[in-house]
C-alpha cells in the first residue's frame, strides 16, 4: 500500500468516526444525566435522514438544513416529553423499555410513511465538491467531518464547563435529587440535554448520509448500536471518550475494508466491546460508580 493510499483510508476512517463520535455524543449526554441508555437514539438520526430528503424537496439547502435541525430537536424533546418524563420515578428497567419500544416505533413509522424501499439522499453541493490536498483527493464532506466534530466538542465542552446551565447538567449528573433540592429545575435541565444530543444526531446525520446516499427505516439501527458502542468503549458519560470511542471506531472499519475484510467490519466493533468490557469495564475514560446507602 503506497503513503497517500495509506494517508486517503485514514482520511475515510477519521471522517467516519467523526460522525460516529457527534452521535455517540448524544447517549453519552443522555446517560450523564439521566442514567438511561436512549436506545431511540439511532432512530433519531434515521429519521433526520429523511427530514433531509422532503426538506430538500422544498427549499434550498442552506434553508433545509437549519429546518432539518430544528425538527430533529423537536423530535428528539417530544420523545423525552412522552415518553421518557412520565416513568421519571418508575425503576429503570420500565424507562429501559419505554426506550426499545421508541426504537421500534420510529422504524415502523418510517415504513409504514415511507416504505422500506431505500431513497436517495439529496445531494448538498458544497459537501459532495472534490478537493485536492497533496496526494489526498475526497469530497469536502470527507474533509469536514473530523474538523467540524472537534469545533463542536471543544464548544460543548465550554457550554458543560464555562455556563449556569452546563454548572446544572453537571449538577444533575452527580446527584439528582440533591440538584432538585438545590432548585435546579430539573425537566428544563433534561429537555435541554435532549436537545442537544438530537442535535448532534442530525448534525452527524447529515455528514454520514452525504457519503452514503440512501435512507431507509432501519439505517439509524447498525449506527446506534455502533456509536452506543463507542460511548462505552470510550466511558459512558465521558464527552471525551465518546469523541475517541468514534475515531477509533471509525478507523478500525476503515481499515478492515482496506485489508478486504469487510465482512468482518461489523464485527470489529462488537469484538472491540467485549475486550475493553473484560479489561477495563468502565471504558477507557469512565468512572467507577459507587451505590448510595
Amino acid at each position: 500500500m503506497s503513503l497517500s493510499t495509506f494517508l486517503q483510508q485514514c482520511l475515510t476512517g477519521i471522517s467516519l468516526g467523526g460522525a460516529y463520535a457527534l452521535i455517540a455524543i448524544g447517549y453519552t449526554l443522555v446517560y450523564g444525566i439521566l442514567r438511561l441508555i436512549n436506545f431511540a437514539h439511532g432512530d433519531i438520526f434515521m429519521m433526520a435522514g429523511y427530514f433531509m430528503i422532503f426538506a430538500m424537496a422544498t427549499f434550498p439547502w442552506y434553508i433545509a438544513i437549519p429546518v432539518v435541525l430544528l425538527i430533529t430537536v423537536f423530535l428528539g424533546v417530544s420523545i423525552e416529553r412522552v415518553a421518557y418524563r412520565p416513568l421519571r420515578t418508575a425503576p429503570r428497567m420500565s424507562v429501559m423499555i419505554s426506550a426499545i419500544g421508541v426504537s421500534y416505533l420510529l422504524q415502523n413509522l418510517a415504513t409504514y410513511l415511507f416504505t422500506a424501499l431505500p431513497k436517495g439522499y439529496p445531494e448538498i453541493p458544497f459537501l459532495k465538491k472534490i478537493f485536492k490536498i497533496g496526494g489526498l483527493s475526497a469530497s469536502f464532506v470527507t474533509f469536514l467531518t473530523p474538523v467540524l466534530t472537534l469545533i463542536i466538542v471543544y464548544a460543548l465542552i465550554i457550554l458543560i464547563n464555562k455556563t449556569k446551565i452546563g454548572m446544572a447538567m453537571r449538577a444533575v449528573s452527580k446527584d439528582y435529587d440533591t440538584a432538585s433540592l438545590m432548585g435546579i429545575k430539573i425537566n428544563r435541565v433534561i429537555t435541554f440535554t435532549f436537545a442537544i444530543g438530537s442535535l448532534l444526531a442530525a448534525v452527524g446525520s447529515i455528514l454520514y448520509f452525504t457519503d452514503r446516499m440512501t435512507v431507509f427505516p432501519f439505517s439509524g439501527s447498525l449506527p446506534g448500536l455502533k456509536c452506543f458502542v463507542a460511548a462505552v468503549f470510550g466511558g459512558i458519560g465521558s464527552i471525551q471518550g465518546a469523541v475517541i470511542g468514534g475515531f477509533i471506531l471509525g478507523l478500525g472499519e476503515t481499515a478492515l475494508v482496506a485489508m478486504g475484510y469487510s465482512t468482518f467490519s461489523d464485527a470489529f466493533t462488537f469484538v472491540l466491546l467485549i475486550i475493553i468490557l473484560l479489561i477495563k469495564p468502565t471504558g477507557l475514560f469512565g468512572e467507577k460508580t459507587t451505590d448510595k446507602v
